[in-house]
Order: structure tokens, then C-alpha cells, then sequence
């Protein structure tokens, strides 16, 4: 299945390899960054995570990215870590594991989180582990019929990390996400739109169209409004009232401050539609 654009598609030509395993172009302002590594059901390299990582922080300081779309090929959206391409180690210490976690996976799922720019996953199969966190952290998730996430953590004896037991209570409550994470079941795409943890679920061959109408209404919006919009939510579990109000005024405060705030007050005294630049 295609995960990416086809048509009006600008790309950098590379030599590097490891631009095959996460492909990257640009498309009317949205980012496409798709793992590309379908034999090993996109389980993520450590090489991939750091490609994946800087394409979003690139997204953040391009002006002329307004959106980013997170996909993959084949029947595998993200299996999970695939740690062995991890760079070499001697014996292990106290504090290793956490220190790789805390700079690897969670970096990982940071980086989605704190992206200035809306992220839409697109989830044209299997998401398990920090695959299906990834997918979790964005702002919008499409998933395809056939997809599936699993937190597969607990199979393995395994603590759930990447952000597991940070996302997961905050998007369904700490009871679904305790049997989610206990019990380590396949969660079908449909059963996880019911829980709130999909925003639509589509056909499989629909899944990049879609992806696509949904990034160009973001690409065309309010980029800056709807960046401040994204830490507002974000931030708003962790916030009490007067925090959350505060911020939010602050927030309306420096959007004020936009063109494209300027531009949206203007389109409504002149009964037109705005057209937003991004700045």
C-alpha cells in the first residue's frame, strides 16, 4: 500500500542509505516521513529513530512546513525497537538502561510531542511497543481497517516505556489503560476509535488519501494558532485552573501578534474566506 505522495512531490536526492529506511519529501507543505523498512515490519533502528527525530525538529524550524504526516510501508506501521543497530556497548552498569531509555525511546515519542507543527499518523498496520506510543503521541491518528496495536511490553516482562503510562491514562483513563498494558492484547483499529485512541479508522486503500485531505486542511490553516493550540492541550492534564487559564491567555496574547491572526479577524469583518500564510 502507498504511504506516501506520488504527485507534486518535492524531494532531496541522497546517497545516504539510510534515506531508504525512513523516506522524506515534501508535499504542499506537509512533511511526509514514512519508515520504510516493511520486511522487518518497521520495527525502528536506532538510526531510523534519529533520522525520524531531526525530520521532525527540521519540521518545527521550516516556515514553509505547516504540517506533517508519520506513515510506513507495508503491513506494519512500527513493531516496535529494533535495537540492533544500537551502537556498541561494554558490560552493563547501573543507570544504563535508564539513560538509553530516557535518551532513545523517549526522545523518540518528545520529539512527536513537542513538534511545532500538527502530526498526523497514518497507521497502515501493526503499531506495538514504542510503535504503537509513536502513533499515540501525534495529534491526529488515521488507522487503516487492518491495523492493530499491541502493548506488547508485558509479553515480554517488560515495563511499558517510551511514554506508555504517560500517554496511554491520559487518552482512555488509567483503568483501560492498565488492561491494555497488563494483558497485552492485539487491539483492533475499530475497538481502539471506540476507546478514543484512533480519530477515524478508513479503508485500507483510502488511508494516504485521507491522510492527505487531513494534512492539507492543517497546511492550510493557522500554523502558529494551531501550534500554540497543540501545547495548550498538551499541557492542559498536567495544569490546574488558574495554570491552564494563565497559559491560555498567554497564548492568545502572542497569537494576536500573528499575520495570520490578523488575517482571520480581518476575513470575518469582510465575509470572506482567509487565506493563511503561516506566519
Amino acid at each position: 500500500m502507498p504511504s506516501s505522495p506520488e504527485d507534486t512531490t518535492e524531494s532531496t536526492e541522497s546517497t545516504d542509505p539510510l534515506d531508504s529506511l525512513v523516506l522524506h519529501a515534501t508535499d504542499n507543505g506537509v512533511s511526509w516521513i514514512t519508515l520504510n523498512r516493511p520486511e522487518a515490519m518497521n520495527a525502528v533502528t536506532w538510526d531510523q529513530r534519529e533520522r525520524v527525530i531531526a525530520l521532525l525538529a527540521g519540521a518545527s524550524a521550516d516556515p514553509t512546513v505547516r504540517a506533517v504526516v508519520l506513515t510506513a510501508t507495508g503491513r506494519g506501521f512500527c513493531a516496535g525497537a529494533d535495537l540492533r543497530g544500537a551502537p556498541a556497548t561494554g558490560d552493563r552498569v547501573p543507570g544504563d538502561v535508564a539513560r538509553t531509555i530516557r535518551l532513545g525511546a523517549q526522545r523518540l515519542i518528545a520529539a512527536v510531542l513537542d513538534c511545532e507543527k500538527p502530526v498526523i499518523a497514518a497507521v497502515n498496520g501493526t503499531a506495538a511497543g514504542i510503535g504503537a506510543h509513536l502513533a499515540f503521541a501525534c495529534d491526529l491518528v488515521l488507522a487503516a481497517d487492518s491495523a492493530k496495536f499491541i502493548e506488547v511490553f508485558v509479553r515480554r516482562g517488560l515495563v511499558p516505556d517510551g511514554g506508555g503510562a504517560y500517554l496511554l491514562p491520559r487518552l482512555i483513563g488509567p483503568q483501560r489503560a492498565k488492561e491494555l498494558m497488563f494483558f497485552g492484547d492485539s487491539l483492533p483499529a475499530r475497538e481502539a476509535e471506540r476507546l478514543g485512541l484512533v480519530n477515524r479508522v478508513v479503508p485500507d486503500e483510502e488511508l494516504t488519501t485521507t491522510a492527505r485531505a487531513w494534512a492539507q486542511r492543517l497546511a492550510d490553516g493557522p500554523t502558529r494558532a494551531i501550534a500554540l493550540t497543540k501545547q495548550l492541550v498538551n499541557a492542559s492534564p498536567d495544569s490546574d485552573r488558574a495554570t491552564a487559564f494563565a497559559a491560555e491567555a498567554m497564548a492568545q496574547e502572542i497569537n494576536m501578534t500573528t499575520q495570520d491572526a490578523n488575517e482571520g479577524v480581518a476575513s470575518f469583518v469582510e465575509r470572506r474566506t482567509p487565506k493563511y500564510r503561516g506566519l
